[in-house]
Formats: structure tokens, C-alpha cells, sequence
């Protein structure tokens, strides 16, 4: 899963940094950080800041696992 922010829409309402701290940042500037993309742990809370973006600024897909084959 990997995020993705739309900066044109994004209006750093800050509503996903509540969800997920530690995947979203505001900082000073009012610009929005992805600090890492979404492991198994983190995956239901950033589906839940996504879902809550105000500005339907962010979105996700879905990747698939890499195969022996791909190596």
C-alpha cells in the first residue's frame, strides 16, 4: 500500500496527521509529509485519515507483492 497526496487539493487540515502521526507530518510551513508508507500496523489508521481527508486530498494503491521471479 503506498500513499498518494494530491498537494493542489491538500489544505493541511491536519485531520490525517491525527490518525497517523507516524505517516503524516505538518510541518511549520503548513506542507504535509508522508513520513513512510503504510505497514500492517499502520494500514487500518491511514484507510481511516484517507477516508476522513475533508479535501479528498489523499488516496492509495494497492502493490503487488513482488514475486521470486522478479529478484
Amino acid at each position: 500500500m503506498n500513499v498518494i497526496v494530491d498537494y493542489d487539493a491538500c489544505e493541511a487540515n491536519g485531520v490525517c496527521e491525527g490518525f497517523a502521526p507516524d505517516i503524516f507530518h505538518l510541518d511549520e510551513e503548513d506542507q504535509l509529509h508522508v513520513l513512510a508508507q503504510p505497514d500492517e500496523d499502520s494500514a487500518d489508521r491511514v484507510r481511516q485519515a484517507v477516508r476522513a481527508c475533508p479535501k479528498v486530498a489523499l488516496s492509495l494503491t494497492e502493490t503487488a507483492a513482488e514475486s521470486p521471479d522478479d529478484r
